[in-house]
């Protein structure tokens, strides 16, 4: 699927603060929680708590939210389908960028072990032969 321009705008417009109660909502119906949320966007973002609470009371669209952003170096990992759109497709860097946060938010809500969505190298110590 192609990310239309007005997609990009519309995406760009959009608040933190109007999308943030639908992650919770989905975390919390699949037994993850608001610290989990809390670790995946600092991962992503650099923003602790307090800064998060920042953003959703000035609401803050995406844009302004994703300019502020310290951007994780090991986003670009973060790949595969949301909503449609294959991640490592999209052109517009704000709009990957929202995906990215998208993509993390459905892994929580799948399961996923943190240190996976995190992209953290897990060692074994054994070698495999």
């Amino acid at each position: 699927m192609k990310v239309t321009a007005e997609h990009n705008d519309r995406i760009a417009k959009m608040t933190f603060a109007s999308v943030y109660p639908h992650y919770i909502t989905k975390l919390e119906k699949k037994g993850r929680t608001k610290e989990d949320l809390h670790q995946v966007i600092e991962w992503l973002t650099g923003f602790d708590e307090d800064r998060i609470q920042e953003f959703i009371s000035q609401k803050a669209t995406f844009e302004t939210f994703f300019q502020q952003a310290n951007l994780n170096p090991n986003a670009h990992l973060i790949k595969g389908v949301i909503c449609g759109y294959r991640i490592e497709e999209i052109d517009n860097s704000l709009t990957r960028q929202v995906r990215y946060l998208d993509k993390l938010v459905d892994e929580l809500a799948k399961g996923r072990k943190m240190e996976k969505i995190l992209r953290k190298e897990i060692k074994t110590g054994a070698n495999k032969t």
